[in-house]
């Protein structure tokens, strides 16, 4: 990685998921400001529903803010809306565009990870060499009901050896988990629940973000 953000900003701590629809009360910007006040230099976007016009017009100031708080800005899943908004690059499923064709597509300079579950996928994401990989459901989301098998601490212990990228920590993950996590071989760790549902956003992210290096 090389323009931008990607250069300065490591790919470790609190990496909050911006989803309208777990706080659809909670204006998104304003959610980015109070993390990123309280130490959150990684957001993604996420709306699995917009189209692809809704999509683009909500999430294009959050990348505008984003950029004049120099913290990285991510897109989920989708490779075209993160090209639209100049994105610091995206973030993808299983179920997306394969990891070849968006490197293809987004270029060399953009931050790419992957999404993984189990051992098998943490070892091919490794071969593709992301820059970085998301692993879990940690333990039970609050925001997502068709999850996957919870994997819990020692599952990500296992994994820790099998890749040399940088590992997000996702799935149900609380403040009082943050050390168990990291002292498995976390970099860092994702949310979306624990911080856009708290009642106070900026209290919420600064909980992780002090425990965190």
């Amino acid at each position: 990685m090389t323009a931008g953000s990607e250069r300065t900003i490591p790919l470790r701590g609190l990496y909050v998921i911006l989803d309208p629809t777990v706080r659809q009360d909670r204006p998104l910007l304003k959610v980015l400001d109070a993390a990123a006040t309280a130490g959150v230099r990684i957001f993604q976007y996420r709306n699995k529903t917009a189209s692809m016009k809704d999509a683009y017009e909500e999430a294009q100031p959050l990348r505008a803010r984003a950029q004049e708080l120099g913290v990285l800005f991510l897109v989920n899943d989708r490779c075209d809306l993160a090209l639209a908004l100049k994105a610091d690059g995206v973030h993808l499923g299983e179920g997306d565009l394969p990891y070849e064709h968006a490197r293809r597509l987004l270029g060399p300079d953009k931050c790419i990870g992957l999404s993984t579950h189990n051992a098998g996928q943490v070892a091919a994401a490794e071969r593709l060499a992301p820059d970085y990989i998301g692993f879990g459901p940690i333990f039970t989301p609050a925001s997502k009901r068709d999850h996957q098998p919870v994997v819990g601490i020692e599952g990500l212990r296992h994994i820790r050896p099998l890749t040399s990228r940088p590992v997000f920590a996702i799935g149900g993950i609380r403040a009082e988990h943050v050390r168990p996590v990291l002292d498995a071989g976390a970099d860092g760790i994702a949310v979306i629940s624990a911080v856009l549902g708290a009642p106070d956003v900026k209290t919420a992210a600064a909980r992780f973000t002090e425990q965190m290096f």
